[in-house]
């Protein structure tokens, strides 16, 4: 058995890298202070910290009028784990103030114990999710026996 140590880094085809560099620009360097590896106006735009990577490049030519679909093939959302429900309703306020579309702000959810969240969407509709789960949340349970599926 492999034991992979978490996600390298996430690459996200937006629209318009300069229409969504502010946004990311906002979230990854000043919200969570993660530093900029490469910069290229109006190509990439990649931040590393935490352990993670988060890249932004345009869309092909023919796929820059395609809106984003969570329910089609490819990404739903993606979620940063947070260290407190204060930094989740931090994030939830600094995302607002920026005039990020807020799907919902802190909220706890069904899906481990302790699980609260914060939603909001990127330029391209993207969602973004933040949580805090105290302790191991799921992966505790996860070492004795499989949880039920959700819904």
């Amino acid at each position: 058995m492999i034991s992979p140590n978490g996600i390298a880094h996430i690459q996200l085809t937006v629209r318009d890298v300069a229409a969504s560099r502010p946004f990311y620009h906002k979230l990854l360097h000043e919200t969570f202070g993660m530093a900029i590896q490469y910069d290229v106006p109006g190509q990439i735009f990649y931040c590393i910290g935490a352990r993670t990577g988060v890249l932004i490049r345009n869309a092909a030519d023919e796929h820059k009028d395609t809106p984003f679909d969570q329910w089609r093939v490819g990404l739903h959302h993606f979620c940063f784990r947070l260290r407190s429900r204060e930094d989740v309703d931090g994030l939830a306020a600094a995302m607002q103030e920026f005039g990020a579309t807020i799907i919902r702000t802190g909220e706890e959810g069904p899906w481990a114990p302790g699980y609260y969240s914060t939603l909001f969407e990127d330029p391209d509709g993207i969602r973004i999710e933040a949580l805090f789960i105290p302790g191991s949340g799921n992966l505790d349970r996860i070492r004795d026996k499989p949880l039920a599926p959700v819904g």
